[in-house]
């Protein structure tokens, strides 16, 4: 079941209750790509939900008034987020989450391109994350890494040159810090293999794969 729920940081905050609402269970942050809250990521929610998390999906337009219907508009506005203080408001999901009456306490967030990168910088900025699964998002400064207390996982494209130019760095400086963590890499995959809403894009196989690793990945660690 979804609803929408107002907070001071996130006036358009989807929250995803799963099928046993009366139970506790632990968090997941799902964190939209670069167009805002679309209908896919809003999918994606529901999903973490059915697996048996209780799942938010955080607008980060909502000091802009929420993702618009047209896409090309809400990337038009992205643009326009002040970045640090929206980095502040999905580390404060986290606290959220981690107090709220249907969590067991225990967070992990997700997230998919610009959600990925965010999802990096959570693991970054908040100590209480538990667990973080970022899809082909760019890397975290080195300096920043031994901040993270998050086991990670992370997923990337193995036709995403770009992003993937960055693995390298990151992986030393989690092996440096002694943080557990895992990174797979998608053959023959794009950027945004993920988004089934987008057939340019998306790889089922990659995603298929890439979901049931990520699940596996949230019961080990939160549900423990």
């Amino acid at each position: 079941m979804f609803r929408l729920i107002h907070n001071h940081r996130f006036p358009y905050l989807i929250e995803s209750l799963g099928p046993k609402e009366e139970e506790k269970c632990p968090a997941v942050i799902v964190i939209h790509e670069n167009r805002g809250l679309q209908p896919h990521i809003r999918d994606v929610t529901r999903r973490m939900a059915l697996a048996g998390f209780l799942a938010v999906a955080p607008d980060a337009l909502s000091p802009l008034g929420g993702t618009p219907d047209d896409q090309d508009k809400a990337r038009s506005l992205m643009r326009e987020l002040d970045g640090e203080l929206t980095t502040q408001n999905f580390v404060a999901a986290v606290k959220y989450l981690k107090t709220h009456p249907l969590s067991t306490g225990k967070v992990g967030c997700t997230g998919f391109c610009w959600g990925g990168a965010m999802t990096n910088q959570v693991a970054v900025r908040s100590p209480d994350l538990v667990a973080a699964a970022p899809y082909y998002g760019r890397q975290p400064d080195a300096e920043d890494v031994p901040k993270i207390k998050a086991a990670m996982l992370c997923h990337y494209a193995g036709l995403d040159e770009r992003i993937n130019r960055g693995i390298p760095g990151f992986e030393a400086a989690l092996k440096a810090a002694n943080i557990e963590y895992k990174i797979h890499v998608y053959e023959g995959a794009a950027h945004a293999f993920n988004n089934d809403a987008n057939p340019d894009r998306y790889h089922k196989e990659a995603a298929e794969l890439a979901w049931k690793r990520t699940i596996a990945f949230f019961k080990e660690k939160l549900k423990t």
